[in-house]
């Protein structure tokens, strides 16, 4: 079998000015960054505003495993399979990180013949929206310590700077550093540190904005820390909003590339699942709405966190009505919640499957807790028992939800139509009834404890000292009436990644919260959240090099 970059290297991609053409785009309508990619104007939204929406469709997944779900290459896959089965369907996606991509995750391109393309370009530089992100945020970083420098007129308090420097690169060293260091002429010295540029609030604003002027608005509430007397200090006030923005006068722009079967993929912003919302821009999923008649999206992580952002955050401030949701699974991930290790995840196990299963039971009542209907797709491994399959088949059967066999890594489009048949009977034979699971207005803990009933499972919840004073403030300078963004472990439905498949009766505790102001939302802490990843100790930047010909190798 071909590596996936194999397989993308061997591809036919059309030129992009023909996808393009094929989605009714305008030569005006597109910037070319090369013969494969391009960014779309933001006045597309605009001439389209009074076209239909086509339907959308969220892929999400059962908590991950170290035995992997496959989520990036479903969606790929059934966006391709769509097209098989004659329905002018697209795809929008996150762009990947440089920080995963030489660290050990990978990128999010999807994989095996479930690709978007070019898979180099997309999973390096691509069109340097990271690299605007990440100017943008260090330009507000420079203007906080100059103001300090210059008389400090707004009264920062130096110790409760909240706004941090980011790059978009895993670098340990970088999590907590002193700046101004080495005299008066280089400022006052205090602590800092860095995140990684998908962690940061501009890549949330970037994708929780509607236009570039909403940008520089959602920039301007940026709290960058509070003064001597602990009022917020907000970006606005360091009038460097303006200028941020202009730096990010083209990443606003989506980008468009295509599938291994040349597929529109509009791909655009990437922020972190855990301390943001995991989410694809509001701005590009809109314009594929109007350019298309089924839009693929998807949402990190498991359906807990990362379908439930979607829906309080990204549906909420985007007025978005997902038509259906894909719940994608593997034998192998359902045996691991069913408590065997990854050594013996080949093995067949019914009784296994038996007990892990409770996890995708519980996912399947999430997401019809926000009113849509849902489809499992059973991404298919060569070590699957037909025995296994046919229980998942028919313990979700038994719950009124299809599971559907899906082969989209193997067989690309083809090895999806199921899935794709499956996902359009259920959208034209049931109706989307979708709700958010709270009113944003509600107090901090009665959100808090809502989603923790009736997403996770749990009885209840714990407060730190830290998190119950945090609250107060909050509350007191009325920066708690927004959405919630749950930071929380992936792995399971509680806040212990150690606890698989359906835990029950169990209680989380809430260790801090943040508000991301200017994105709008406040993030609530739950554990050790990592916003500045380091590598492993082989990481994959040790596999990748480009030979003298200019062939890239071992990127996946």
């Amino acid at each position: 079998m071909k590596t996936d970059i194999e397989i993308a290297q061997s591809s036919k991609m059309e030129p992009i000015s023909k996808i393009a053409l094929k989605l009714g785009l305008k030569e005006d309508d597109i910037d070319f960054y090369g013969k494969y990619k391009c960014k779309i104007s933001l006045d597309v939204t605009e001439r389209l505003k009074d076209e239909k929406d086509g339907k959308l469709i969220l892929v999400t997944a059962i908590n991950p495993t170290p035995a992997g779900e496959g989520k990036s290459t479903v969606t790929v896959g059934l966006g391709q399979a769509l097209n098989k089965i004659n329905k002018n369907a697209i795809i929008a996606l996150r762009e990947p990180s440089l920080g995963p991509v030489f660290g050990v995750k990978g990128g999010a391109a999807g994989g095996g013949y479930a690709q978007v393309v070019p898979m180099e370009d997309i999973n390096l530089h691509f069109t340097g929206d990271m690299h605007a992100i990440t100017a943008a945020n260090n330009l507000i970083c420079a203007a906080i310590d100059n103001h300090i420098h210059q008389g400090n007129a707004l009264r920062i308090d130096a110790r409760r700077i909240t706004f941090k420097r980011v790059m978009d690169m895993n670098d340990r060293a970088l999590r907590n550093t002193v700046v101004s260091l080495g005299g008066k002429l280089n400022g006052f010295p205090r602590e800092d540190g860095f995140m990684i540029t998908v962690a940061s609030e501009i890549m949330a604003i970037l994708c929780l904005s509607h236009d570039l002027m909403d940008l520089k608005e959602k920039i301007g509430e940026i709290v960058i820390g509070y003064n001597l007397d602990g009022d917020p200090v907000y970006a606005r006030e360091l009038k460097v909003n303006g200028a941020a923005a202009l730096l990010m006068k083209e990443a606003i722009k989506p980008n468009l590339v295509q599938t291994l079967e040349n597929t529109p993929a509009i791909i655009h912003g990437g922020p972190f699942a855990n301390i943001a919302h995991g989410c694809n821009s509001i701005i590009a999923t809109q314009m594929a709405l109007k350019l298309g008649d089924y839009v693929v999206t998807e949402a990190g992580f498991g359906a807990d966190l990362g379908a439930e952002k979607f829906f309080d955050i990204k549906c909420r401030y985007g007025n978005l009505k997902p038509n259906c949701v894909v719940l994608v699974a593997t034998i192998r991930a359902i045996k691991h919640h069913g408590g065997i290790t990854k050594d013996k995840l080949n093995e067949s196990n019914l009784l296994a499957v038996q007990k892990g299963i409770q996890n995708l039971e519980k996912q399947i009542e999430n997401v019809k807790k926000f009113g849509v209907p849902v489809v499992v797709a059973v991404n298919k491994f060569i070590t699957d028992s037909a025995e296994e399959v046919e229980f998942v088949e028919k313990f979700c059967a038994e719950r009124g939800v299809k599971a559907v066999l899906t082969e989209v890594w193997e067989k690309g489009g083809e090895g999806g139509v199921p899935l794709a048949n499956a996902v359009v009977d259920v959208i034209e034979t049931e109706t989307s009834k979708f709700n958010v699971l709270y009113d944003d207005k509600l107090p901090l803990k009665e959100k808090i404890l809502t989603i923790t009933k009736e997403v996770y499972g749990g009885r209840g919840v714990n407060y730190t000292p830290q998190a119950e004073k945090q609250i107060a403030e909050l509350e007191k300078l009325g920066l708690d009436k927004k959405p919630i963004c749950m930071a929380k472990t992936q792995y399971s439905l509680s806040d212990n990644p150690k606890l698989l498949g359906k835990p029950e009766n169990f209680e989380i505790t809430v260790k801090e919260l943040r508000v991301s102001n200017g994105a709008g939302f406040v993030v609530v802490l739950t554990g050790d959240i990592m916003t500045m990843p380091g590598l492993p100790k082989v990481p994959s930047a040790e596999k990748i090099d480009i030979l003298p010909n200019g062939e890239i190798v071992g990127l996946f």
